[in-house]
């Protein structure tokens, strides 16, 4: 038998193993996704136009606007999924929670689309800010709903069941809106509703980086009292933590950052279920010290790939991103409900 010793040991390695293979990853899929487009640009080029801002002006203009906005909208926007997902799951203590499941996108969803049809007939553009605070309240009226439907509700299916029904519920309204709207409107929400992380802006960047990033400070700050709460609330009111104003702060910060996420890239699926599940079976643990930030990183990576394949698959066409995070994403679902279900039978 091996000694406790060598048991943390070899977890050690493994944690150190499972950071430097998505830190590696990472670093690969940024330079692929600059790399590859309809304009090749050799990595020597690359290296030059990002560090020395020297080339030729149509790979600068092609790097710099195009191509360094959507990657850091794909890392940073993919990572906060993750987290937002993996607070969902910590709150119901279910691991098939998450944001685009539970419906808590598709009420973003909603309140964007509210923003994107009705408020422009009486304002001559929409600010970010508007946007994320619509997003924001509609993630939270949808959350709402689901903490309704959870207090009567116990089992993990049913809990599934009520979060696709009010993603219906806010999809119908979306559709009656869509309905009323202008062309112009209906062509800019059906894009945006598909989900993509092009045409980022570095106005874009510069403000969900500060929200998310910040969002994700605070989560990491808070990964002792996310682990007793892990533990049961008794045990993390006997360590201290005040569960009441924990739960409230997790449905805040998954919220936020959900809401976040859907106001400028729409509303992905799977990413915040499936990549909290991936990073802890290779982590072989749900520390969240560890599981914070590897899913952090971890969402990126997924929706880097993701987003390259949509870019690359079918070119010139472009698929969606959602298409393609259903695609990996579905099927990691599928298998954690055979595999809970194997369990308990």
């Amino acid at each position: 038998m091996s000694s406790p010793k060598h048991e943390k040991g070899l977890a050690r390695v493994r944690y150190t193993a499972v950071f430097i293979c998505l830190a590696a990853a990472f670093a690969v899929l940024t330079v692929w996704n600059i790399n590859t487009g309809s304009v090749h640009i050799s990595v020597g080029r690359i290296a030059r136009i990002i560090f020395l801002r020297a080339g030729d002006e149509t790979e600068i203009g092609i790097v710099w606007k195009l191509r360094l906005p959507r990657i850091i909208a794909a890392a940073v926007l993919g990572g906060g999924l993750a987290l937002s997902g993996f607070l969902m799951q910590t709150f119901f203590g279910n691991p098939i929670a998450g944001p685009f499941v539970l419906g808590i996108s598709s009420g973003s969803k909603l309140f964007v689309a509210i923003v994107m049809i009705v408020v422009l007939r009486f304002v001559n553009y929409v600010t970010s800010w508007m946007m994320v605070v619509a997003a924001f309240a509609g993630a939270l009226i949808a959350m709402g709903f689901v903490l309704l439907a959870a207090r009567s509700i116990k089992q993990m299916s049913m809990l599934l069941v009520a979060g696709i029904m009010i993603s219906y519920i806010c999809s119908a309204i979306t559709e009656f809106l869509i309905t009323f709207a202008k062309d112009s409107d209906i062509v800019n929400l059906h894009g945006w509703s598909q989900g993509r992380f092009s045409g980022t802006t570095w106005a874009d960047v510069r403000f969900f980086v500060i929200v998310i990033l910040v969002c994700f400070a605070l989560v990491f700050l808070m990964s002792k009292p996310i682990g007793a709460y892990q533990m049961g609330e008794s045990y993390a009111q006997s360590m201290g933590v005040n569960v009441r104003r924990f739960r409230v702060i997790l449905i805040l910060m998954s919220s936020l950052i959900a809401g976040c996420v859907t106001a400028f890239a729409g509303p992905i699926s799977f990413v915040g279920i499936a990549v909290p599940h991936l990073i802890k079976m290779l982590l072989k643990s749900a520390k969240p010290i560890l599981v914070i930030p590897a899913s952090f990183l971890g969402g990126g990576v997924f929706c880097l790939l993701c987003d390259y394949i949509a870019r690359t698959a079918f070119a010139p066409v472009e698929l969606s991103i959602s298409t393609v995070t259903a695609l990996f994403g579905a099927p990691v679902v599928i298998a954690m409900l055979i595999r809970r279900h194997g369990q308990k039978s």
